[in-house]
């Protein structure tokens, strides 16, 4: 018999926006909105204020001006939010080793056996929950159940500041009420065509057979079949048992020029490797993601001989790839780029020793063999520098020169 685990779901509430708001206290109770600028910017997060007005994340900036004209627009500054996500993440980690960082301000733990330590799951996300607003003056919801997509649809619904508990047993009657678009898989499409079935509520998607659903739907509607039974097996992920590590940004308006793909990628290339850097881990798997402007996707890749941090490397690579795709021929609105295959950091340092012992040390019999290109001990070191650059300025403290003048600034 399988043992009954206790997942939570933490997610830190409007958290860019409740930052700035802990940084300037006259903004509380007001509007305030974090994102990009008007031409062309997206919405980060809102405060709740701004929420009532219909303005939330993705949401394009010139759009959330017109629903909030009295809205506080104020710019990313993702330094201070990977800082005091930083000493979140730090307290979630006091609990237990099984965090899952799903972003910066979200995560899944497993705390299934920390009763002797900590009391049961629903009182270790109260202690959480109350160290995160004494130690940050930050409010984090929580959601506690037997799984995953459970714990997560839990946090949803108390926020703000909530904490909702999914008994084991309880699973169809919390469940059943909810409308199916909960269900993660549910989008706009399939959600209109369960709709036509008859299918509103999370009950009614459970009442209808596995085989209505695989005849609908094909291997998603197995998926809707469990899911609507609060079935998910899938376990905690460490970030170094991670599969991935990656970034993507969706365009405002679709590019065209090869010239500014290139720039996107060189700052999603920066992005990926500084969050290896962070997490400690590197990669052998470079992919790019390439969503053309009719929303047909593709994914290109290469594995390299050995694992990477380097945002140069990846760079690189993703050229490369970009030139196997109709990227220029086709517009594009979504690159994104991810770094699979990880290993822990400290493995590969090990590893470069040792081959440059054996390279420097090996007989010469057929004349010196050339160094090689790139020194990787100095190119760790200029990461490390630039690393502690931006931890002490932000992000844009200093980024690729061929980067836009507005990312340079780090607007």
């Amino acid at each position: 018999m399988t043992s009954v685990r206790s997942i939570l779901h933490l997610d830190l509430d409007a958290f860019y926006a409740s930052v700035e708001v802990l940084d300037r206290p006259e903004l509380r109770g007001k509007p305030v909105i974090v994102g990009g600028d008007e031409r062309r910017g997206v919405v980060a997060a809102a405060s709740y204020e701004a929420r009532k007005s219909g303005v939330h994340s993705a949401m394009p900036t010139a759009t959330a001006k017109r629903l909030c004209p009295k809205g506080i627009f104020l710019p990313v500054r993702m330094s201070r939010y990977a800082e005091m996500s930083d000493k979140v993440f730090a307290i979630y980690r006091r609990f237990t080793p099984l965090v899952e960082p799903l972003s910066i301000d979200e995560a899944f733990l497993d705390v299934t056996g920390c009763e002797r330590l900590f009391g049961s799951a629903q009182e270790v996300a109260r202690k959480i929950k109350s160290a995160v607003r004494e130690e940050t003056g930050l409010t984090v919801s929580a959601g506690v159940a037997p799984n995953k997509f459970l714990a997560k649809i839990a946090s949803d619904l108390g926020k703000p500041d909530g904490l909702t508990v999914v008994p084991p047993g309880g699973e169809q009657a919390f469940l059943d009420p909810l409308p199916v678009g909960k269900v993660w898989g549910v989008g706009k499409v399939t959600g209109e065509t369960l709709l036509r079935r008859g299918i509103r509520t999370i009950g009614d998607l459970r009442r209808a057979s596995r085989e209505t659903l695989v005849r609908a739907f094909g291997a998603h509607g197995e998926h809707l079949h469990r899911l609507s039974r609060g079935i998910d097996d899938r376990p905690v992920e460490t970030e170094r048992e991670a599969k991935s590590i990656g970034h993507e940004d969706t365009y405002d308006h679709d590019l065209r020029d090869r010239g500014a793909m290139r720039r996107e990628l060189l700052s999603l290339s920066d992005r990926v490797s500084s969050r290896l850097r962070r997490g400690g881990i590197r990669g052998k798997t470079v992919t790019l993601k390439v969503k053309y402007h009719d929303f047909v996707q593709v994914t290109r890749a290469v594995t390299l001989s050995e694992p990477t941090d380097d945002g140069g490397t990846i760079y690189r690579c993703c050229l490369d790839l970009l030139l196997d795709t109709e990227a220029g021929a086709r517009a594009v609105r979504l690159l994104g780029i991810s770094v699979s295959k990880l290993v822990p950091a400290e493995d590969a340092r090990r590893k470069d020793r040792m081959e440059q012992l054996a390279l420097f040390g090996r007989p010469q019999t057929g004349g010196p063999e050339p160094p090689p290109s790139v020194d990787p001990e100095k190119k760790e070191k200029l990461n490390r520098a630039m690393d502690r650059i931006r931890e002490k300025f932000g992000p844009g403290g200093i980024v690729p020169g061929a980067l836009p003048e507005r990312k340079r600034r780090g607007k």
